[in-house]
């Protein structure tokens, strides 16, 4: 018959012996946020220098260097409506931010409404939103900034959990937007399934300036030659007859420069007309050369999927050896579950109930920096306490390595400790 106590304990005095070793260490990595490291970064080196003075001008004469086109110049159009599959008349280019693109969007609807309903959001008594998580917290941040009311709904491995949705917005005419990430989520890596896309256009909403805020950020960051395929939201909305319910967001962040990358917003042509008037009183105009030298440097999306190809060749090993490290060190024993993800920039990582703030208070201790799990739920609050976000990226190889056998030590000490009755070994 196995001895409780003695298992535990003998399990825990190997573990912490394991865990001050690594305090001795003295590491310092933070893995909180998903940076490209320096090799990716120097992808994009020539997008610096593909340009000069000599090479601003439009087909049409148009002089980039000077002041107008508040949407964006007409060659990136061309190739981020590619990108995204939309026409070219319902694209924005903009600046770096598509976060900045989502946060002006909300802003212009509380002060005017959305285009063709303007009646602005503030005059209402409240402002609510769906916010599927465990999700991206600077969406809940944004809704927090203008004193949104954020409903959490589960995501699952489909996309957020469309029963709930589906009631919540049917019955409530102050539900004005859901945020959703539908390729490779942040965290989950989930990918909407073409049902869920499909309902999400249709379906009825009390609000008529009900919006889907559509953040694909990770539209072409695919791990391998045969990726899911996203169904086009845009087009489903259109053919459920609600053409401007949707409002899409993307980025060359990681594709190019985060810093100095180029963002989109799409939507129906009357939705884009109407951001535009909003635009021209709010900007003489984007910075047309960033997005020109994009232009020049990326060509075409056969080039883009060659580009990103060289991403995944870097941060491809990071995201496995981090898999290794679960499976060598965590397999079988019931304390975690983990993804496998086909794409984007996370790997979610799920404790048992009450954990992981725990393990991420002792990872911290002994210098490894993970996100706070309520960061990714609205109000900073995970109500079971067991989700960890894994940003792989910018450490090298054998870093991430020390740091995942690390963070699996702190999680098999702070389960054992929180299941010492023995409960873990009959819930595996």
């Amino acid at each position: 018959m196995l001895n409780l106590p003695q298992f535990f304990n003998n399990n825990l005095s190997e573990l912490y012996d394991r865990y001050y070793k690594f305090v001795d260490r003295k590491m310092h990595l933070d893995i909180s946020r998903s940076k490209p490291c320096q090799e990716q970064l120097d992808l994009s080196s020539e997008l610096i220098t593909c340009l000069n003075y000599r090479d601003c001008l439009a087909s049409d004469g148009t002089d980039y260097r000077n002041y107008g086109i508040v949407d964006g110049i007409r060659e990136a159009k061309k190739l981020f409506s590619q990108l995204l599959d939309m026409n070219e008349d319902e694209i924005i280019i903009g600046g770096n931010s598509s976060l900045n693109l989502m946060y002006d969007f909300i802003a212009r609807a509380m002060t005017h409404g959305v285009p063709g309903i303007n009646v602005p959001w503030m005059l209402s008594d409240k402002v609510k939103f769906i916010c599927p998580s465990p999700g991206y917290d600077r969406h809940f941040a944004i809704c927090k900034h203008f004193n949104i009311e954020m409903i959490n709904v589960e995501i699952k491995d489909y996309g957020p959990d469309m029963d709930a949705v589906e009631e919540l917005v049917a019955n409530d005419e102050s539900i004005k937007g859901i945020w959703c990430m539908p390729q490779y989520s942040n965290p989950t890596g989930t990918v909407y399934a073409d049902e869920v896309v499909d309902r999400l256009a249709a379906m009825k909403t009390k609000a008529c300036d009900f919006r889907i805020f559509w953040d694909n950020a990770y539209a072409v960051h695919h791990f391998s030659e045969n990726p899911p395929v996203l169904k086009n939201i845009l087009k489903a909305c259109k053919d459920a007859g609600n053409p401007d319910r949707v409002v899409i967001f993307s980025t060359t962040s990681k594709i190019t420069l985060p810093g100095a990358g180029v963002a989109m917003m799409a939507a129906c042509k009357e939705i884009i007309e109407g951001i535009k008037v909003q635009l021209s009183m709010q900007t003489i105009g984007p910075d047309k050369i960033n997005q020109l030298r994009h232009v020049r440097f990326l060509k075409n999306m056969d080039n883009i999927r060659e580009h990103v190809k060289k991403h995944v060749k870097i941060i491809k090993p990071k995201f496995d050896m981090v898999l290794s490290v679960f499976e060598r060190e965590l397999d079988g024993k019931g304390m975690a579950w983990w993804n496998y993800p086909q794409g984007g920039y996370f790997i979610h990582l799920k404790t048992l109930k009450g954990c992981a703030s725990e393990v991420v208070e002792m990872a911290a201790r002994a210098g490894l920096v993970l996100g706070n799990p309520g960061t990714l739920f609205p109000y900073g609050v995970d109500p079971e306490d067991r989700h960890i976000r894994i940003a792989p990226t910018f450490p090298s190889v054998e870093e991430l390595e020390n740091a995942m056998e690390l963070l699996c030590i702190c999680i098999q000490i702070v389960t054992l400790k929180k299941y010492s009755d023995g409960t873990l070994l009959f819930n595996t």
